[in-house]
């Protein structure tokens, strides 16, 4: 199958899964990052590339790239004898980053916890924050479950497809 360019798309559809993530709260340029890296056939870039993609300038994928480390959105590899760093997103990206964040649903979770006990049971403020820290602790009860039950279906996918490679 030719490989997709310009032409095809590419970068429109960069802009709009970035627009995306903005709207759910990521800043821009970590966004256009990983939508380019996303989009890209190997699943990596080097920073000239995301650079030439994106038009940017150094420093702005430098910080962005950084931000979606410390995320654990994507890692920084080289290969063997080289020199410039790949910014990789693996398979299973959305996987490890979803279930990286246990810790803070639990940070969550006991924050509302603290802050319906200030508010008082008894007050509104008290209700609502006792009912978000009962809905964090039910994610983050939910959320190992639910990510193996992924795991399960991303392998059965894999079978098939590698069975209709053959």
């Amino acid at each position: 199958m030719p490989r997709a360019t310009e032409a095809d798309g590419i970068p429109a559809f960069v802009e709009r899964v970035a627009d995306e993530f903005v709207r759910a709260g990521m800043t821009r340029m970590p966004s256009r990052v990983f939508a380019a890296i996303m989009m890209s056939d190997q699943g990596r870039l080097t920073s000239a590339e995301l650079c030439q993609r994106l038009r940017a300038s150094p420093a702005a994928i430098s910080g962005a790239v950084r931000f979606l480390e410390q995320q654990g959105m994507l890692r920084r590899t080289r290969e063997p004898g080289g020199r410039r760093d790949l910014f990789t997103i693996g398979d299973d990206a959305w996987y490890e980053t979803l279930s990286h964040r246990e810790s803070l649903l639990k940070v969550w979770e006991t924050a509302m916890g603290d802050g319906a006990a200030i508010a008082g049971p008894d007050t509104p403020a008290g209700r609502r924050l006792a009912e978000m820290q009962e809905f964090f602790a039910f994610v983050g009860q939910e959320m190992p479950l639910l990510l193996e039950r992924w795991r399960e279906h991303r392998d059965r996918l894999r079978r098939a497809a590698g069975s209709q490679e053959r």
